[in-house]
């Protein structure tokens, strides 16, 4: 009897386990809002140097889930096919149209394959040709289309290994350089049934401080999959015959001297790993001639394991190996001169060095660098720009190398997050290598600037400029108008100003432009993309401005639904979408950023769906975590964020448009993160949504964001920070989304998991999605659709129906 009795409560106990978890299939959500996801992406432009030649690439508009569930190996930081020595989860090009921008005239492109999954669109040097990879269950081919002919042609006879990144380069207008699978997939070691034994990782004394990677070696096994997978042979396709360079290995990257006769070629060699991804393996790197005759050994590098935590410190060895782009074959490279800490005292923190071919030579100094050596721009024998910075005091400097003297000037400094003194990029030219350098103008003494945001105080308004080397100042040569936001996308001729733009507003969709600034004849449109959201006519969008209580100014995008008259239909539900930043100047956190002007584009994260079911979408409202009183932002980030919160729904409110009894908030990654603590920390809000957060920050205990400080350093920090830490004081109700195979560092699933447990275990209101096969972006249809129905459901019953 006994015996029966628990049986009885076991299986009862079970009944009710299975009817607590909310199991359900694939539902859809309102057709407004299934329409808007589903709706075909516009083309994606690509336009020869002379803008005579246009190429469209149309792309679907999401794969299904079934094809997210394909096989896949995990390790390395990479996601690989097993089948075709590829990276999974791409999004390829579905179709292929070339476009004579002269008469306006299509031609379809014969000799594409059959089901089309292109990628890695490259011109050839002369522009005669376009490579392109097409993407097989078995391989991945190169293919090559013809302009004149408009034909494309398959040109390799092995298939290409894709696996450590796209690696197709041109050589000449004949030639191309890529890696090719030396061995078929189905030859992939086979996982044993008995291990060889245990997976045993140590450390003998030296710090190693890592980042929270997904997705990395684990297990010897791991090790063997990489090892077959990253193994490629490197061979010159020229005129469609395969001819092999070197010996096969892990090439990590390979690229040719401006003068094609050189390699700069860096190969992965073990140990692997366990704490970093592939990009921080040991490694060699090494300059070969064309036919793969080592040439020099310029540097064996360790692991990244051993880089110090901070985000402005190194490992104290020689970084950033690459070409000149202004020299025939020159190699250059940046050493710390801090030992790779960037706190010691020290007048110059890196030096930059340069070696020349035929690489016999001792490497010469170049200049170096009071702050962290971030790159250079090449122009000719008399300009580069040089950028160096600080992430943690968010600085940035750009300075001119005469690189005939070797001096080096200041031309501009300011803070990162001053958009507003941004000066834009300078305009490149091809030089007779091939390569882009700076476009000088007026004999030499000026730059022509491009700045594709513009961000001013009646928002972001794209312009370009003329920068006087002399005066180090900025003339503003052509701006968008307002009313619209237009962008310059290239400069066809930068001395007769002829430029193509994309131009767009509010009711305008995206599409591009021929501009001639000097000869200011009219704009010739060469592209004529329709409204794929038919959906949104009506809709109201507004650049609002408001106040948080310590004075700093915030904006935000207004989304109104249709029809809306606030004096007949009163205030709406509102979802408030946001992701925090941090800012160390509250001057910088107070600049508008955005534009009005832009014509509504969906995608799948987008908040904009609600505005179709009647409510009123506060997206990108501004979350800023500023610097006070010389504390590191972070110090107050639960008392700014409710400063933030309370702001905006005040805005709302005031205006008369949200109904503070009926706000939602949400936010995907760190916005999540926002919206757990808003929840635990304020009764502001009816509901949140948050996807795909990290919520614990003891699970990325080296910094996380932009917090350098560690765990041990901050742990109250860390504590007060976590969301998780409080998971009793949520009594809000959350629906926490996650995919279940997310890939971004520090935002692991088990991270909505813990804390819905915690949630359910003190009673709160939390409903608990986890979406098969997504990584940190989602992207398969059923899910999707499926997302959307849930925030929906959810929204609906917490917030617009709310007692």
């Amino acid at each position: 009897m006994m015996k029966r009795l628990i049986l009885h409560l076991f299986l009862l106990a079970g009944s009710i386990n299975l009817y607590a978890q909310d199991a359900v299939d694939y539902q859809i959500p309102p057709k407004e809002m299934a329409d808007l996801l589903l709706a075909k992406p516009t083309p994606a432009v690509s336009i020869d140097s002379k803008a005579e030649w246009m190429l469209l690439s149309g792309r679907n508009s999401y794969p299904s889930v079934e094809e997210l569930a394909m096989p896949e190996y995990r390790i390395a930081g990479l996601r690989i096919n097993p089948d075709n020595y590829s990276l999974s989860r791409q999004t390829y090009i579905n179709s292929l149209t070339l476009k004579d921008i002269k008469t306006d005239k299509n031609f379809t492109i014969t000799g594409l394959p059959t089901p089309l999954f292109a990628g890695n669109i490259s011109w050839s040097p002369d522009e005669k040709k376009i490579a392109f990879t097409n993407t097989t269950q078995k391989g991945v081919n190169l293919y090559l289309i013809d302009i004149a002919t408009k034909k494309a042609t398959k040109i390799n006879t092995q298939f290409l290994n894709m696996v450590l990144g796209t690696g197709v380069t041109w050589l000449n207008p004949s030639t191309l350089l890529y890696k090719v699978a030396t061995r078929p997939a189905s030859a992939a070691p086979k996982k044993p049934l008995m291990p060889k034994g245990p997976t045993v990782q140590q450390n003998l004394g030296k710090a190693a401080p890592s980042a929270t990677y997904q997705d990395l070696i684990k297990s010897p096994y791991d090790e063997q999959l990489f090892e077959f997978f990253a193994t490629a042979q490197l061979v010159k396709n020229k005129n469609g015959v395969e001819t092999p360079i070197a010996k096969p290995a892990i090439y990590s990257s390979v690229s040719s001297s401006p003068d094609k006769n050189y390699l700069l070629i860096r190969t992965i060699k073990k140990p692997f790993s366990y704490l970093v991804s592939a990009n921080g393996f040991p490694s060699t790197l090494s300059i070969t001639d064309l036919s793969g005759k080592l040439v020099k050994t310029l540097a064996e590098l360790p692991s990244s394991e051993g880089r110090p935590s901070g985000y402005d410190n190194v490992q104290n060895l020689p970084r950033g190996y690459d070409w000149r782009d202004d020299e025939p074959a020159t190699i250059i490279w940046a050493q710390p001169l801090d030992s790779g800490l960037i706190k010691k005292q020290v007048d110059f923190h890196d030096a930059v060095y340069a070696l020349t071919a035929p690489f016999n030579g001792e490497a010469k100094e170049l200049f170096k660098t009071q702050m962290r050596y971030q790159g250079t721009a090449w122009g000719d024998a008399s300009l580069a720009m040089v950028q160096e910075g600080l992430r943690s005091k968010q600085k940035l400097k750009v300075s001119r190398y005469n690189t005939t003297t070797g001096s080096l000037e200041t031309l501009y400094e300011r803070n990162e997050t001053d958009a507003y003194n941004d000066p834009g990029e300078p305009v490149t030219t091809k030089n007779k290598y091939g390569r882009q350098v700076i476009q000088l103008l007026n004999n030499g003494t000026q730059l022509l600037m491009n700045n594709t945001v513009g961000s001013s105080p009646k928002g972001d308004l794209p312009f370009l400029a003329k920068f006087d080397l002399g005066t180090k100042k900025n003339e503003l040569i052509w701006r968008s108008a307002e009313g619209t936001y237009e962008v310059v996308v290239d400069v066809s001729d930068a001395n007769k100003l002829v430029l193509l733009t994309r131009k767009e507003s509010q009711k305008e969709v995206p599409n591009y432009f021929i501009k001639n600034l000097i000869l200011r004849i009219a704009n010739r449109q060469i592209t004529n993309f329709t409204n794929p959201y038919p959906q949104l006519d009506g809709v109201s969008k507004e650049k609002i401005t408001y106040k948080r209580a310590d004075g700093i100014d915030l904006t935000g995008n207004l989304y109104l639904p249709k029809g809306y008259d606030k004096s007949k239909d009163g205030p709406l539900p509102v979802l408030v979408w946001a992701y925090p930043r941090e800012f160390n100047s509250a001057a910088d956190a107070a600049q508008i950023r955005g534009s009005k002007d832009r014509f509504t584009t969906i995608s799948w994260a987008s908040p904009i769906y609600w505005v179709t079911q009647g409510y009123a979408v506060l997206d990108n409202a501004e979350m800023p975590i500023v610097s006070v009183e010389g504390k590191k932002p972070n110090d107050t980030f639960i008392e700014q964020l409710k400063l933030n919160a309370e702001a905006a729904i005040n805005k709302l409110v005031d205006a008369k448009v949200g109904d503070r009894n009926r706000m939602a908030v949400g936010g995907h990654s760190y916005g999540a993160f926002m919206t757990a603590n808003l929840l635990a920390h304020t009764n502001l809000f009816k509901a949140g949504i948050a996807r795909s957060g990290a919520y614990n920050r003891t699970l990325t205990p080296f910094g996380f964001q932009n917090e350098e400080r560690t765990y041990w350093e901050a742990p109250q920090l860390y504590y007060e920070m976590s969301p998780f830490s409080y998971a009793n004081k949520i009594k809000t109700p959350l629906l926490l989304i996650h995919g279940d195979s997310d890939n971004n560092p520090g935002t692991f699933p088990i991270n909505s998991e813990r804390l819905f447990n915690a949630i359910k275990g003190f009673g709160g209101t939390s409903r608990f999605i986890f979406l098969p096969y997504e990584s940190h972006s989602y992207s398969g249809k059923e899910n999707l659709l499926h997302m959307l129905w849930e925030m929906n459901t959810w929204l609906n019953k917490y917030v617009k129906n709310a007692k």
